[in-house]
């Protein structure tokens, strides 16, 4: 059974006698499983990524035209030294 009590400390609970039972419970069925998984031979298996046949599909990165700062800022409505220039949203 794990140490339930070192992890009450570590999140700072205190937890009755029942649920720190129930807890132990569940922690060593969930350890259990994963002992179990850890009993499976994998040598030779690829890591599977996605259960998809999905290859990508994202479109080419090409470089496009770069805008100067003031090409950019011809179109705002307020700027400020060579910024946009918003209403302030802080006190």
């Amino acid at each position: 059974m794990l140490d339930i009590k070192a992890y009450e400390a570590m999140a700072m609970l205190d937890l009755p006698d029942g649920e720190r039972m129930e807890l132990a419970q569940r922690m060593d069925d969930l350890t259990g499983g994963f002992a179990a998984l850890e009993q499976i031979d994998t040598e030779g298996v690829m890591p599977l990524v996605s259960v998809l046949e999905l290859h990508s599909v994202l479109r080419e990165d090409v470089p496009g035209k770069l805008l100067i700062r003031e090409e950019i800022l011809s179109n705002a409505p307020e700027q400020y030294d060579g910024y946009f220039q918003v209403p302030g949203t802080l006190e």
